[in-house]
């Protein structure tokens, strides 16, 4: 196996970190939430016997510093710029191929439109429990509590939002096992000290605008089998999570792909999470 690598990407308004493990074709991993290249590394070795793997930081997030001052006041963040950074990332890495993807949380939101606006550029895409919320029959309570996380950190700070988020989405898990105790490795522990500092931005800057973009629908349509909409089983209760995911799945005639563990399976249970992406992975269009 190729050892990992590192390098950097310079985009418009950031400068990306990234990592590579393997060699193969490129399976790029896009993360979500506060986290960042890596969520991704309880599984990485397991993918990288078979693809190159790619992971990276996103832009304002640990390593990807945005252009300009760090205090300087920032807008939301939008999910076509995201897309473009990885689709810039693409050209770079596997610049004569179509590479596959995974996208897990608002990194699946990311995945969902770089198959809308780059299709030619992609084999498969996973997207895994994209919190769509305009896909939902009722979206409005899901979209106050993510409005009131927001608030929360203006008003308390980031502990508060994320114990508030926390809470809201455990309303709808009620009487469902609770997560498995796993042993992180260290470079996932390494990034939990990066992710709390990435909370603000995420929960600022991230959270609302993502959960809130309209899904092209009419753009995947003719491409949906290149789309893999996926959720953790252990995610069934949790509506904002496990919803959108189903929703698509069912507007685009397709079916739903189950994954081990929930919301962090890939963190939670990566051994598993990789054996049944490289499954998926393998199956024909």
């Amino acid at each position: 196996m190729h050892p990992q690598r590192t390098g950097t990407l310079a985009v418009p308004g950031a400068t990306l970190h990234y990592e590579t493990l393997g060699s193969g074709p490129v399976l790029l991993l896009i993360p979500g939430g506060a986290g960042d290249a890596g969520l991704y590394a309880g599984m990485a070795p397991r993918l990288a016997t078979r693809y190159t793997v790619v992971s990276y930081d996103p832009r304002g997030l640990s390593r990807s510093p945005l252009d300009g001052p760090a205090d300087a006041p920032r807008a939301d963040e939008q999910v076509p710029v995201w897309s473009d950074d990885a689709h810039r990332l693409l050209g770079l890495l596997a610049p004569d191929e179509e590479a596959v993807v995974l996208g897990c949380s608002s990194g699946a939101v990311v995945a969902v439109d770089l198959l809308a606006r780059h299709p030619g550029r992609l084999r498969r895409v996973v997207a895994h429990e994209p919190p769509l919320l305009e896909l939902l029959a009722d979206p409005a309570p899901h979209r106050a509590l993510f409005a009131e996380v927001r608030e929360t950190l203006h008003t308390e700070g980031a502990d508060a939002a994320m114990a508030r988020f926390a809470e809201g989405l455990a309303d709808g898990a009620a009487g469902q096992a609770p997560a498995r105790p796993t042993e992180l490795p260290p470079e996932i522990r390494e990034m939990a000290v990066r992710m709390h500092a990435n909370l603000p931005v995420f929960l600022g800057r991230v959270l609302r605008p993502f959960s809130s973009v309209r899904t092209d629908l009419a753009a995947l349509r003719p491409v949906a089998h290149k789309l893999v909409p996926a959720a953790g089983r252990d995610s069934r209760r949790q509506i904002p999570l496990y919803g959108p995911a189903a929703r698509l799945a069912g507007l685009l005639g397709s079916r739903l792909e189950e994954f081990p563990g929930g919301h962090l399976g890939a963190v939670e249970c990566p051994k598993e999470f990789a054996e049944h992406l490289l499954a998926v992975l393998d199956r024909p269009s």
